[in-house]
């Protein structure tokens, strides 16, 4: 027996959990998740906790863990995290789109869940939705 054996069967069955998650939990709990979350969005007071909660969908859905954040190397070998936008600029874009931008993005991307075919789409489209709410740069 080689040694990748053991390591290909952990893989397996790590996609076969994944698999058997999205199948028995993943796709409706994404749906009542997404609902929450955007409620939360729209109180405003609860902002922060909507916020968290749109950035572990991918988790919700499939178990797939949540995306870290951008770094980027510069020139002189420093590491640096991605800069956001002002506070002020965000903000401003929550109160004019990103609170409705959201709420059809999500619905786009939960109706591509449920095609099947359309997944891949809708789990890219979950981890754009932090930029989508307040332009939050990865």
């Amino acid at each position: 027996m080689s040694s990748n054996g053991p390591a290909l069967v952990s893989e397996d069955r790590s996609l076969l959990v994944r698999a058997a998650w999205f199948l028995l939990v993943g796709w409706w709990a994404t749906g009542i998740w997404l609902s929450v979350a955007w409620l939360l969005l729209v109180l405003v007071v609860t902002i922060p906790i909507g916020i968290k909660m749109i950035n572990v969908v991918p988790m919700v859905l499939s178990l797939k863990p949540p995306a870290r954040e951008f770094v980027e190397r510069a020139g002189d070998g420093a590491v640096r995290s991605r800069e956001q936008r002002s506070l002020v600029v965000r903000a401003v874009w929550f109160l004019l789109v990103g609170w409705w931008a959201s709420g059809i993005w999500m619905a786009v991307a939960y109706a591509l869940t449920l095609s099947i075919v359309g997944i891949p789409v809708a789990i890219w489209m979950y981890g754009k939705l932090p930029a989508i709410v307040s332009l939050y740069r990865y």
